[in-house]
C-alpha cells in the first residue's frame, strides 16, 4: 500500500503537468490551432468569457482558422479581443466570420517559441520541487527510520518520473515548433 503522502505528491505531479501540457497548447507552431485562441477573454454580455463558449472556432486548413459566433451583434467584440490578445496576427471580420490567417513561420520566430518551452518546462520543474519538498518535510516527522528511508526512496522515484515526463514533453514540443 503506498503513502498518503506519496499519493498525494503523485496527484499533484499529474496536475503540474496537465498545467503544462495546456500552457503548450497555446504556442503556435506553424499550423493552425484551435487552442491557440479558444481560451481569449472576450467581452460579451456583459462580462468576460472564453471565446470557446461563445462561438465556433473552425482550422479551415493548416494555415487559417475561421470564428463565428454564435451571436453576430457580438461579432466587433470577438475581432477586438483577437486584436488585444497580441497573437501577432489580424483578424479579418467579414460580418459574418472572423478569420484568422496565419503567416509561415521564420526560423527566429521558431526559436523564440522554443525558448517558451524551456522556461514553461523549468516552471513546471520548478513546481514538483516544491511540492516534493512539501512530502519531504511530512516524510521528516515519521518515527521509524526504516519506514523514513522506504518514503524517501518512493517519493524520489516519483519526482524523477515526472521529471522525465516534463522532459520529454519538452523535447516533443520542440520538435514539433522546430518541424517545418
Amino acid at each position: 500500500m503506498s503513502d498518503p503522502r506519496i499519493v498525494q505528491f503523485h496527484a499533484a505531479a499529474e496536475k503540474v503537468l496537465t498545467f503544462l501540457h495546456a500552457e503548450y497548447s497555446k504556442l503556435q507552431t506553424g499550423r493552425a490551432n484551435a487552442s491557440l485562441i479558444e481560451h481569449i477573454e472576450v467581452d460579451a454580455y456583459g462580462q468576460k468569457q472564453p471565446l470557446k463558449t461563445i462561438a465556433g472556432i473552425n482550422v479551415t486548413d493548416a494555415r487559417s482558422i475561421a470564428i463565428q459566433p454564435w451571436d453576430r451583434s457580438i461579432i466587433a467584440n470577438v475581432e477586438k479581443a483577437l486584436q488585444v490578445a497580441d497573437l501577432g496576427i489580424n483578424p479579418v471580420n467579414d460580418g459574418v466570420l472572423v478569420r484568422m490567417n496565419f503567416p509561415p513561420m521564420t526560423q527566429e520566430r521558431r526559436e523564440q517559441i522554443v525558448k517558451v518551452v524551456h522556461k514553461l518546462a523549468e516552471e513546471a520543474k520548478i513546481s514538483l520541487r516544491k511540492h516534493r519538498q512539501d512530502v519531504h518535510d511530512s516524510i521528516k516527522g515519521e518515527k521509524d527510520e526504516d519506514v523514513k528511508e522506504t518514503l524517501v526512496e518512493q517519493l524520489q522515484k516519483e519526482v524523477d518520473a515526472a521529471n522525465a515526463k516534463i522532459v520529454d514533453s519538452a523535447k516533443k514540443k520542440e520538435q514539433e515548433v522546430m518541424t517545418v
